[in-house]
């Protein structure tokens, strides 16, 4: 059945790209729900390993009730009034429009972020349709892509890239490349070391120069996940597009929202973005560049 599936989607490529937009647009409305919960999650379980762990200092204190939240529970519901979300009103995007980006029941606003998130997933899940064709690999690319939205967005909110996010990534990348479905393992495996040990190497080196901790450990990790997906041949590339970014926008933030410089700035977007463009056309984009330079 499921050769039957792939042969129609060969034979109707719009077929196929239908299926993958609408697919990706739920996904979308998942990924929402897991942006905005799983820092909470993380939160909730720090929280009770603290208690755990100071069970004795803390013996006085009452402690802090919570609700228990997981990606299913509680239903989703107006932030405003409470109001339990019908899943009429939960149709990625659709609904949205429908209701004119208002709660149905106290008219407030429904921030235009849920709607984005959804419709940049079909659109980037239909870029790596296209892209890579009917085949397995265009699965795996799409696990790839929704997990960097998951930690743009949770980065962008928190300053955090969730383990539980980057290992998987990571080893997906290298069970991807046994094969070497798209380079050998050991350009996949040297990739993975060099990501990692060169942003590590690169963050030690400022804290000597400064005492300050210039990067998190999670950046480290997100840029071993593509050196094990593509190898190391495309690292410098993906730092020079990372921190050519990072750099143009920092500089706008400071120049037009008052930022200032001691502020943080999360840099999993930029890696996370640039990685997904060298994925899909790195070895192209890096010709063009040593063309141009050399």
């Amino acid at each position: 059945m499921f050769t039957n599936i792939l042969t129609l989607f060969e034979l109707y490529p719009f077929s196929f790209y239908l299926t993958v937009v609408i697919f990706s647009l739920a996904i979308g409305s998942f990924l929402n729900v897991v942006i905005y919960r799983f820092p909470k999650i993380l939160e909730q379980g720090w929280y009770n390993e603290c208690r755990e762990f100071l069970a004795d200092e803390l013996a006085n204190v009452p402690a802090k009730q919570q609700q228990l939240i997981t990606l299913s529970k509680p239903n989703s519901t107006c932030p405003h009034c409470g109001h339990a979300i019908k899943f009429y009103e939960n149709i990625p995007v659709l609904s949205w429009l429908w209701l004119k980006g208002k709660c149905s029941q106290c008219k407030n606003k429904i921030s235009a972020r849920y709607p984005l998130i959804e419709a940049t997933t079909a659109a980037l899940s239909l870029v790596v349709a296209h892209q890579y064709g009917v085949n397995q690999m265009t699965f795996f690319v799409l696990l790839l892509t929704w997990g960097l939205i998951c930690l743009t967005m949770i980065d962008f909110d928190h300053m955090l890239l969730p383990d539980q996010f980057t290992y998987p990534l990571l080893w997906l990348g290298l069970l991807i490349n046994i094969n070497g479905q798209i380079v050998p393992l050991e350009t996949a495996v040297i990739g993975a070391v060099a990501g990692y040990m060169s942003l590590f190497s690169v963050m030690w080196l400022f804290k000597l120069l400064t005492g300050k901790q210039g990067m998190g450990h999670g950046d480290f990790k997100l840029l071993a996940v593509f050196g094990a997906w593509f190898g190391w041949q495309l690292l410098p590339l993906l730092i020079l597009m990372a921190s050519a970014v990072g750099a143009i926008v920092g500089i706008s933030l400071m120049l037009f929202n008052n930022h200032q410089r001691e502020q943080a700035i999360p840099f999993g977007p930029y890696l996370a973005v640039a990685g997904w463009i060298c994925l899909l056309w790195g070895q192209g984009i890096w010709q063009w560049y040593l063309g141009l330079i050399l």
